[in-house]
């Protein structure tokens, strides 16, 4: 389970441009979920994950998982834990390095680095049977250096490599949005089967109301740093994308946009 219980977080603090994101923010996810976050621009929903992954420290409150506080727990160290796939695909891979190379780095995530071969030429087989997962034929283009492939192609392996060691949480930074519409699908539904197959506990920020409608238990829609509609289990399967639509007009008509 993880606890953000009551979050502070001010950006310029002390300044003219003092701006207040989060104030006495709340939110508990439990084991198992998907939680689907969507929000305007500067809704709080990516610094709410940097947060969580330790990219950003907090002003006040404190941030749990399973019961033990990590608030103070450097980033690195919540990397064992915690698998991320970015909004770019370059970002989860290493472009100059082979598939093979890709995939014995994210197998060694978390492990001593010794002064051994950085390829554990023994792992190849389970390399080749991670990457049959994806229906991409990857696993027959192990010496292939991951900069020539397709943004869906290195996102499909991003997010194998953030789940190839044991994590409890996978958190997706709005992991589609740099891709053509046939390839997010083909993303999301890669994402779905990890998800279930390996049960993870999966937070993921979007703005395809689509994605945030058909997948997932759990929907959170994020305002001025504050959850404004929060629906799980059979409500968040009746939620309808107009209904959303109509939540972000009403938002934009307040804000006088």
């Amino acid at each position: 389970m993880l606890e953000l219980n009551h979050i502070g977080k001010y950006y310029n603090a002390g300044t003219v441009n003092e701006m207040c994101l989060f104030d006495d923010f709340s939110l508990t996810i439990q084991d198992g979920e998907f939680v689907s976050v969507v929000g305007s621009n500067g809704s709080g929903k990516t610094s709410m994950l940097n947060i969580i992954c330790g990219s950003i420290p907090l002003d006040a409150g404190s941030i749990k998982i399973g019961g033990k506080d990590i608030t103070r727990m450097p980033e690195y160290q919540r990397q064992r834990r915690i698998g991320r796939v970015y909004q770019n695909p370059a970002m989860g891979t290493c472009p100059s390095m082979t598939i093979l190379e890709n995939m014995a780095l994210a197998d060694n995530k978390g492990k001593p680095f010794n002064l051994l071969p950085g390829t554990n030429r023994q792992r190849i087989d389970f390399y080749r049977e991670q990457l049959h997962f994806l229906g991409l034929g990857l696993e027959d283009k192990l010496e292939v250096k991951v900069g020539v492939l397709s943004g869906g192609q290195r996102q499909a392996m991003a997010l194998l490599m953030s789940t190839m060691t044991p994590i409890e949480f996978l958190i997706l930074d709005e992991h589609t949005a740099a891709l053509d519409p046939k390839t997010a699908d083909i993303i999301m539904e890669l994402t779905d089967k990890v998800v279930r197959e390996k049960h993870l506990t999966t937070i993921m920020v979007t703005h395809n109301l689509r994605f945030a409608v058909e997948y997932g238990n759990r929907l959170l829609m994020m305002h001025q740093g504050n959850a404004i509609i929060d629906k799980c289990g059979a409500e968040k399967a009746e939620i309808k994308i107009e209904s959303i639509l109509d939540k972000f007009n009403e938002i934009s008509i307040e804000c006088g946009n």
